[in-house]
């Protein structure tokens, strides 16, 4: 061979044939351990591994090709400046590749966690995007790094952006990280049925990164800021689950035989299982004489549980009617309000004779 063609193919032939067999070969390896594990991760029932072979699928193609292509220049004469020139930028694809893989991988998990914590979606979007934005980032300064720009002034430069927007923004940060501290430990879910400190309540409708929304019975929307939200006291009627109890209050006549209101409320709600909507027969319902001994009537409460807290207007309304039918036909009385009325007569307002009589404004005074 002649030595301007043997310089030709020791520089440029051989080091182009050897990345393009190695990117082959490679791409080959990289085919056969995807299908590998993707019958592997087939046969868990985690699904860790089928979020890590679907964020590598693409990387892995730019490493087959920048390992092929950093042996070819390896075996390559090319003066020192322009491997080193080649190296870096094989270095950026592979750590820019790589950010992008670990990204993606950060954010499919954590996907998967909100989805099995029922967190809501509008949330879950942003702390998605926060995820991934922080990876890509810090991917970025090590590419930055890589090309020999000192990151030291871009991070002191976001460090005061930062400070300057966190003061501009303090009351919006504070939505922010209280709804994803609400996200987090979970006091309130997307369908809970709340009560606020305020007054109102409802079904949590959305979380969003600002604000909670809240529909009313009435069909009414109620928006609150996040940092509201974690500061005020609520009940959550939903935890730590959606059965509660129902108190249905019954006051009878003080004639009546304690042990037949109790026995006849009782029939009336384990006979309403089944037929009234949302009334539950485990645990079974109960009486207690309680409050007790009311100003004109023994006072009962009838303790039933229901599925649900909205469940309980359709459970009392149903009882009572059944509860009244059943008072008249056992001649059960409901009293009315009664008051007994002491009168004292004042012995300074009677004479000897009788009562004093009262004088005309027009007799003059003796």
């Amino acid at each position: 061979m002649e030595p301007g063609m043997e310089n030709i193919f020791r520089g440029v032939a051989l080091p182009l044939a050897v990345a393009v067999s190695s990117s082959a070969v490679l791409l080959a390896l990289r085919a056969l351990g995807l299908r590998y594990f993707r019958r592997w991760a087939e046969k868990t029932e985690t699904r860790l591994d089928d979020f890590i072979l679907a964020s590598l699928r693409i990387p892995s193609v730019y490493w087959c090709f920048a390992l092929g292509l950093h042996f070819g220049v390896d075996i390559s004469e090319l003066p020192e400046r322009r491997i080193a020139f080649v190296n870096r930028g094989i270095e950026v694809l592979i750590v820019l590749s790589a950010t992008v893989a670990v990204a993606g991988i950060g954010g499919a998990v954590f996907k998967d966690y909100i989805r099995r914590s029922n967190l809501p979606i509008p949330g879950t979007g942003l702390a998605h995007g926060l995820i991934k934005g922080t990876i890509l980032t810090v991917g970025f300064l090590v590419i930055l790094s890589i090309l020999g720009i000192s990151i030291t002034p871009i991070i002191t430069a976001l460090g005061i952006g930062g400070l300057a927007v966190a003061l501009a923004l303090q009351d919006t940060l504070a939505n922010l990280f209280a709804g994803i501290h609400v996200l987090i430990e979970k006091p309130i879910r997307i369908g809970d049925f709340i009560r606020l400190e305020t007054g109102q309540e409802g079904f949590v409708e959305d979380i969003t990164w600002r604000t909670t929304r809240i529909r009313m019975l009435s069909n009414n929307m109620v928006i609150i800021p996040n940092s509201k939200v974690t500061q005020t006291i609520l009940t959550n009627y939903c935890l730590p689950e959606r059965r509660m109890s129902v108190l249905i209050p019954v006051s009878v006549s003080y004639s009546t035989d304690p042990d037949l209101v109790e026995r006849v409320l009782v029939d009336e709600a384990t006979a309403a299982v089944g037929t009234v909507p949302g009334l539950l027969g485990e645990p079974a319902p109960f009486v207690r004489f309680i409050p007790g001994f009311g100003a004109s009537s023994l006072d009962f409460t009838l303790i039933c549980q229901i599925g649900e807290f909205v469940d309980q207007y359709t459970v009392q309304h149903e009882l009572r009617k059944r509860i009244l039918s059943r008072f008249r036909d056992e001649g059960i009385e409901i009293p009315f309000p009664q008051r007994t009325i002491h009168l004292r007569e004042d012995q300074g307002t009677r004479g000897a004779t009788g009562p004093a009589q009262p004088r005309s404004p027009k007799e003059p005074d003796s």
